[in-house]
């Protein structure tokens, strides 16, 4: 009887629970999935919805050319506080664009060059264009070019574009016997059809992502960047070494150097007639076409087709024809320069 009693008491205590019902401040919270998550409502009252979170605006590719957009942002605030309206300006420099820390002295230098000029350098290279024969000063500008080809097939070697080297070294051969020591462009006629180009170690370097560095604007040289002004004084050095010293003597030195000028001056006369009077400030405009002509310059090296400033622009040794497109700077408008040939 004992051991059926003490059964029957065990299995009553079975039925009580294990443990008293949670206290009535104990909140029991519930696992939510996390696809069942909800975005937050909306701001309090007296807040603009547009401070609650930041809006940022695709942002195109560096490579374009084009300014970055500015983006705003309003802090959020709790209500009843001053609130702050911030704004952050993210941009972004053209290819093209050289720094220019040196602004107030380049224009400076840049006022007193076009003041030679308009006294002496024009005149003269306008009497040079106008007194002598159009074949004469062919012949001569021809010349002179065929003197650079040595440096520019150098130069597309060390680019790695092996079959403009070629032609390169093809045309200084034709131009330079059959060419009469280079005042007939033999090469660029028929059958041979071989185009002059430009090139430097300027551009090799460019070529490599080396930067423009600060623009100058030098004394009766005109303009250029540190990179350029490099590139150039290393062109001036190889030139001897692959011609020959005689270029270096003055007896033949200053006189090329006097009609190269004269040349150069007086094909580009009405290029920088056309700058001149462009609309904005002049040595802006001549910074700028100095500077979009290198980038179109590089672009055509890159294999790059569309990103120069017009269909009539070609390298830096021949005049522009038609019209500039000269691009402003800061998102600034793009400027139609046409050029109208001096009759």
């Amino acid at each position: 009887m004992a051991i059926a009693a003490v059964a029957i008491w065990l299995a009553r205590v079975e039925q009580v629970p294990a443990s008293p019902p949670a206290p009535a401040s104990t909140v029991m919270m519930p696992v939510v999935a996390a696809d069942q998550v909800t975005t937050p409502a909306a701001p309090p009252t007296g807040v603009p919805a547009a401070a609650s979170a930041e809006t940022l605006p695709t942002v195109p590719d560096v490579a374009s050319g084009e300014p970055l957009a500015t983006v705003q942002t309003v802090p959020a605030t709790p209500e009843g506080e001053q609130q702050a309206t911030g704004s952050i300006v993210v941009t972004a420099r053209n290819p093209w664009e050289a720094p220019d820390p040196l602004a107030d002295i380049n224009a400076k230098s840049f006022a007193a060059t076009e003041d030679v000029d308009r006294a002496v350098v024009a005149p003269l290279s306008r009497a040079y264009k106008q007194g002598l024969p159009e074949p004469v000063r062919d012949g001569i500008h021809n010349f002179l070019y065929n003197l650079r080809e040595p440096v520019v097939f150098l130069n597309f070697l060390l680019q790695h574009k092996l079959g403009k080297a070629v032609e390169t070294l093809a045309r200084f051969a034709v131009n330079s016997t059959v060419g009469v020591i280079g005042t007939i462009d033999i090469a660029r006629r028929k059958p041979v059809r071989l185009p002059r180009r430009s090139n430097g170690f300027s551009n090799t370097l460019a070529f490599y992502g080396v930067p423009n560095g600060p623009f100058l604007y030098l004394p009766l040289v005109g303009p250029t960047t540190v990179r350029d002004l490099f590139g150039g004084a290393v062109d001036r050095i190889a030139m001897p070494l692959m011609l020959g010293r005689g270029v270096t003597d003055p007896k033949f030195a200053v006189p090329a150097g006097v009609l190269g000028a004269l040349d150069h001056r007086a094909e580009f006369d009405d290029t920088f007639k056309a700058v001149r009077a462009a609309p904005g400030d002049p040595y802006a405009n001549a910074r700028d076409f100095y500077l979009q002509r290198r980038q179109a310059e590089i672009d055509q090296l890159h294999g790059r087709r569309g990103t120069g400033m017009g269909s009539g622009v070609g390298g830096m040794s021949e005049a522009p024809k038609g019209t500039i497109r000269l691009k402003g700077r800061n998102g600034d408008r793009v400027r139609e320069v046409p050029i109208a040939p001096t009759p």
